[in-house]
C-alpha cells in the first residue's frame, strides 16, 4: 500500500512539472539598424503557436510549457531568423530578435504574411500605411507625403490640392483626432493640400482608424490617425537631402551613443526640416505659363522635427521630441491667412522584467494659433494650447488574447475672435480640463471568432459631464480567404469649429470649447448638456484571391448632438451656438494587387452625410455622393531601379450655398437720427433659403511619375524624379468669390522634377 501511495505521488508530482509553464515576451529589430520592427511574426518552431510584434517591435507568447523553444522570426523584406529559448516554470523570458533585410523583396510574401495579420486582428475601418506604401503614390516634385496618400483611403473626401483638408466618413476635420507621437496636432494639412507637417522619412508606421475605434482612443466622433516616426539608427549615420521646385528638405537620424553589443542601451537622433517656397518659386519657374503660376500660388511653409531616444538594453525606451510647424498664404485682395504651430513631448514603453505585460504612456504641451485677414481687414484669430498625459497597460495571454487598461488626462484654453458675415463679433476663451479611463479586451475563440469588447469613461469638466461609452469590434474567420467583420460604439467630444456651412471654400479654422451655459434647441428646449455625441455602425467583408485582396464595408455615423456656430445670428443679443444633429452612411469598395513589378490599390465610395439644424436638413459642404481612386505602380529595370506611377481621382460635386441677390446693409446705430439716404452702407448678401442647395462642378486628375535610382559606390543613392500633376490639365474649381463671380482653380497643369540624395 505505502508502494503504491508513493508512486501516486511520484506521477502526481511529476504530472504537475510538467503541467508548469512559462512565457516568452521580446522585441524584433531591423539588423543593423536597430529600429524597432512592427508586425512581425514570431512563432514557435514546429508549432502553429506564435504572435505578432506591435508598433514598438514588442512580441509576447504566454504559456509555453517547460524546456528549450525555438523562434522562428519572419517579416515581409526580410531574412527569417531564429533564436533558442530557455523556458522556465512561471516566468517570463525576455528575448531580442534582429532581422536582417533580403536583398530583393519578392511581392507573393507580402500577400501571406498580410493574411496572417488579418486572420487575428478585428482591423475595422482600419487601414495601416508604411513608408513603402507612400513611395508608391506619384510623388509631386519627388517628395511622396502623406497627405497625398491619406485621400486615397477608404472613407476619405479631399477638398484637393489647395485648401488641406481632410473629411473622413461623414466628419468633419474637428471631428478627426491626428496623433505624432501620442500628440495631439490640431492642423496637421498645409494651405496647399500636397503636403502634410509630417516628414516622410520619418514615419515608422501610420493607421488611419475611419470609423468604429476602440475605447483607447478618446474626445472625437468620427476617425482617429494615429503615426509613429522612427527612433534613430543606433549604429550609424543616415539621413536624406531633396530639392524640387516646391520646397527642399534636409532628415538626418544617428547615434549619440552605440550600444557596446547588439541590443545594448544607446541613445539615438533624428531630426528633419523641410521648407517650401513655392510663393517664389512658382512665379520665378513658371511666370512664363501665365497664370495662376505668376501670383496665384502664394503658399510657403516651414517645418522641424526632433527626437532623442534613449534605448534601455531590456528593450524599454524613452523619448523627448520637439517640432515647429507655420503655414503662410497670401490671396491678394481676397486673405491673408498664417498659422503656427508648436510643441515637445515625452513618452515611454517599459516591459517590467518577468511579466507578460507592456507598459506604455507620454506626457505633452502644444500651442497652436491661426489668423486671418480678409478683404474688409477684420482680424479672424484663434488658438488652443494646453497638455496631455497617458498611461496604459497591456497584458499578453495564450493564442492572441489581451487585456488593455488606462487613464488619460488633458487641458486645454481656447481663445477665439471672429466676426460673421453680418460683421457681429463672436468672441470666447474658455479652460478645460477632460479624463478618460478605459478598459479594453481581446478574445479569439478557436481561430474563428476574435471579439474586443471594451469601455470607456470620459469626463468633461468645463461642463460637468460624465459619459460611459461602451465600443466592440468581432472578426469571423470564414474561411483563411474570407473574414467576416464589424463594430460599433458611442462617442463624443468638446471640440467646436467655426467653420461655416455657408462657406464654398474657407482655410479658417477656429477652435472652440463647449459653452458652460446652457443651448436651448429650436424647439426652446435646453439640452442637457453641451457635448457632441455620436454612435457607429461598421460591418465589412474581406475576400483574399490569389494576389487579390478585396474588402467591402458599409457605414453608419449618428451625429446625435453637434454644437455649431449659430448661422442665424442677426443681433448682438442672439445665442453664439446651437444645436444640430446629422447622420453619415455609405459603403467602401477596395481592391489591391500586389504582385512581382505591379502594384495596383483600387477605391470607389458612395456617401451621404447631412445636418438638421431644427429648421431645415440640408447636406454637408464635403457631402460627396461617389469617390474613385486608381493607384497603379510598375518596378522595371534588371536592378529594379525604375518606378512609374499613376494616380487617377474622382469626385462627384460639392454642395455650396447659392447666392440670392445684393443689398446695400444700412448702419442704423444711431436709431432714428440715421440718415439713411446719405450713408454709404456696406455690401450685404442676401443668401438662398436652402441650405447648399447648390453644387459645384465635378473634381477630377491625373497625376503621373517616373522616378530612377542611381546606387553610388558608397552604396549612397540618388533619386531622380519627374512628375506631372493633373496631366490633362482640368479646371477644379477652388474658390468662388460671391460678390464678383471670379472663380479660381486648383493647380494646373504642373511638371515638376525633384533630386534627392540618401546616404
Amino acid at each position: 500500500m505505502k508502494k503504491l501511495l508513493f508512486l501516486a505521488v511520484v506521477l502526481l508530482f511529476s504530472s504537475v512539472i510538467y503541467a508548469q509553464k512559462g512565457a516568452v515576451k521580446g522585441f524584433v529589430y531591423e539588423k543593423g539598424s536597430e529600429e524597432p520592427l512592427p508586425f512581425a511574426t514570431v512563432a514557435i518552431e514546429g508549432t502553429s503557436v506564435g504572435n505578432k510584434s506591435n508598433n514598438s517591435g514588442f512580441f509576447n507568447i504566454p504559456k509555453i510549457p517547460v524546456g528549450t523553444i525555438k523562434l522562428r522570426v519572419s517579416s515581409v523584406g526580410y531574412e527569417t531568423a531564429y533564436k533558442t529559448v530557455e523556458i522556465k516554470a512561471d516566468y517570463t523570458a525576455s528575448t531580442k530578435i534582429f532581422l536582417k533585410k533580403k536583398t530583393r523583396t519578392f511581392k507573393r510574401v507580402v500577400i501571406t504574411t498580410k493574411k496572417a495579420e488579418k486572420k487575428f486582428d478585428t482591423r475595422v475601418g482600419v487601414t495601416k500605411i508604411t513608408p513603402k506604401e507612400l513611395k508608391l503614390l506619384p510623388s509631386i516634385g519627388g517628395e511622396p507625403d502623406i497627405a497625398q496618400y491619406l485621400s486615397v483611403m477608404p472613407g476619405v473626401v479631399s477638398t484637393g490640392d489647395q485648401g488641406g483638408q481632410l473629411y473622413i466618413r461623414g466628419g468633419s476635420p474637428i471631428q478627426n483626432k491626428i496623433l505624432l507621437d501620442g500628440m495631439t496636432i490640431y492642423n496637421p494639412f498645409h494651405s496647399i493640400g500636397l503636403y502634410s507637417v509630417f516628414e516622410t522619412e520619418a514615419i515608422r508606421n501610420a493607421e488611419v482608424m475611419s470609423g468604429g475605434f476602440g475605447v483607447e482612443y478618446g474626445d472625437r466622433t468620427s476617425a482617429i490617425v494615429n503615426i509613429t516616426t522612427k527612433d534613430g539608427n543606433k549604429n550609424k549615420m543616415k539621413g536624406k537631402l531633396g530639392v524640387n521646385p516646391i520646397l527642399a528638405k534636409a532628415y538626418i537620424e544617428g547615434p549619440l551613443s552605440k550600444p557596446k553589443v547588439e541590443g545594448g542601451g544607446s541613445v539615438t537622433f533624428m531630426a528633419s526640416l523641410k521648407h517650401s517656397y513655392l510663393r517664389q518659386s512658382s512665379s520665378a519657374l513658371y511666370g512664363g505659363l501665365g497664370e495662376p503660376y505668376e501670383s496665384k500660388l502664394p503658399y510657403n511653409f516651414t517645418d522641424m522635427y526632433g527626437k532623442v531616444n534613449l534605448n534601455s538594453a531590456s528593450g524599454g525606451k524613452f523619448s523627448f521630441f520637439g517640432f515647429n510647424f507655420d503655414d503662410k498664404v497670401n490671396f491678394q485682395g481676397t486673405s491673408d491667412l498664417n498659422w503656427k504651430n508648436y510643441g515637445v513631448g515625452t513618452n515611454f514603453v517599459i516591459s517590467p522584467s518577468g511579466a507578460s505585460s507592456l507598459i506604455s504612456g507620454g506626457m505633452y504641451f502644444s500651442d497652436y494659433k491661426i489668423n486671418l485677414t480678409e478683404a474688409d481687414d477684420r482680424l479672424r484669430s484663434s488658438s488652443i494650447n494646453g497638455f496631455d498625459a497617458n498611461i496604459a497597460v497591456t497584458t499578453y495571454f495564450q493564442n492572441h488574447n489581451e487585456l488593455k487598461y488606462g487613464v488619460e488626462m488633458n487641458g486645454f484654453k481656447t481663445v477665439y475672435n471672429y466676426f460673421n458675415f453680418l460683421g457681429i463679433p463672436l468672441d470666447q476663451t474658455q479652460n478645460t480640463t477632460q479624463l478618460g479611463v478605459y478598459v479594453k479586451g481581446k478574445k479569439n475563440f478557436g481561430d474563428k471568432l476574435i471579439i474586443e469588447p471594451g469601455v470607456r469613461l470620459q469626463y468633461y469638466a468645463s461642463v460637468s459631464t460624465a459619459r460611459l461609452e461602451p465600443r466592440a469590434a468581432f472578426k469571423y474567420n470564414l474561411s483563411d480567404k474570407v473574414r467576416l467583420k464589424g463594430s460599433a460604439g458611442m462617442y463624443s467630444q468638446n471640440l467646436i469649429s467655426s467653420k461655416s456651412d455657408r462657406d464654398i471654400v474657407n482655410f479658417f479654422t477656429g477652435f472652440l470649447t463647449a459653452p458652460s451655459f446652457e443651448i436651448a434647441d429650436k424647439q426652446g428646449k435646453n439640452v442637457k448638456n453641451n457635448i457632441q455625441k455620436a454612435y457607429h455602425i461598421i460591418g465589412g467583408i474581406e475576400v483574399d484571391k490569389g494576389n487579390f485582396e478585396f474588402t467591402l464595408e458599409p457605414w453608419f455615423k449618428n451625429f446625435t448632438q453637434l454644437i455649431s456656430i449659430n448661422r442665424y445670428k442677426l443681433n448682438p443679443g442672439d445665442s453664439d451656438f446651437l444645436i444640430e444633429t446629422g447622420k453619415a452612411y455609405g459603403v467602401d469598395f477596395t481592391a489591391k494587387y500586389s504582385k512581382d513589378r505591379i502594384y495596383f490599390w483600387g477605391v470607389y465610395g458612395y456617401g451621404y452625410v447631412d445636418r438638421f439644424d431644427g429648421e431645415q436638413r440640408y447636406p454637408t459642404p464635403f457631402d460627396r455622393r461617389h469617390n474613385v481612386n486608381l493607384l497603379l505602380s510598375y518596378t522595371a529595370g534588371k536592378k529594379y531601379d525604375w518606378t512609374f506611377s499613376a494616380r487617377f481621382n474622382y469626385g462627384s460635386a460639392f454642395p455650396f450655398t447659392q447666392t440670392q441677390s445684393f443689398f446695400e446693409q444700412i448702419n442704423f446705430n444711431q436709431g432714428l437720427s440715421t440718415n439713411y439716404l446719405t450713408q454709404n452702407g456696406n455690401l450685404g448678401i442676401l443668401y438662398a433659403d436652402d441650405i447648399n442647395g447648390g453644387r459645384l462642378s465635378p473634381y477630377h486628375r491625373l497625376d503621373i511619375s517616373a522616378t530612377k535610382k542611381f546606387v553610388l559606390k558608397n552604396k549612397s543613392l540618388i533619386e531622380f524624379n519627374a512628375s506631372m500633376t493633373n496631366a490633362y490639365n482640368q479646371q477644379n474649381i477652388f474658390y468662388i468669390n460671391r460678390i464678383t463671380n471670379d472663380k479660381e482653380y486648383q493647380l494646373p497643369l504642373f511638371p515638376s522634377v525633384g533630386l534627392n540624395w540618401s546616404f
